[in-house]
């Protein structure tokens, strides 16, 4: 039985992959892109705008919905989803200083 080492590691990286894993499929990245120029959308115009069906899209919402980056309502067979903005800026951060730490002097030493 294989056991998760995920509870190993220090709760930024946690959240900084739970974050990527939400963000590594390019149909999320474009739902979010469709999500930043509208700032609030309705599923049915995002499935339109992508070359999906709606049970895809509608996986994919999930999924961004699951992590926190988007936010939603539903209104009968209307759903309605936005950015979740202080998430998203959370991943930023998160992501900033993960890059902080990896931005030193290239080793000369390394191939």
């Amino acid at each position: 039985m294989a056991l998760n080492k995920k509870d190993a590691f220090a709760p930024p990286l946690i959240e900084l992959a739970d974050f990527a894993r939400a963000i590594a499929h390019p149909a999320r990245l474009a739902i979010l892109q469709t999500l930043a120029e509208r700032e609030s959308c309705i599923c049915g115009e995002i499935v339109e705008v992508l070359p999906l069906a709606q049970a895809t899209v509608s996986q994919h919402l999930k999924e961004l919905k699951r992590a926190g980056l988007i936010q939603g309502t539903v209104s009968g067979a209307k759903s309605c989803y936005c950015i979740h903005r202080d998430n998203w800026n959370r991943l930023l951060e998160i992501f900033q200083t993960f890059h902080s730490q990896l931005d030193t002097p290239l080793n000369s030493a390394c191939c």
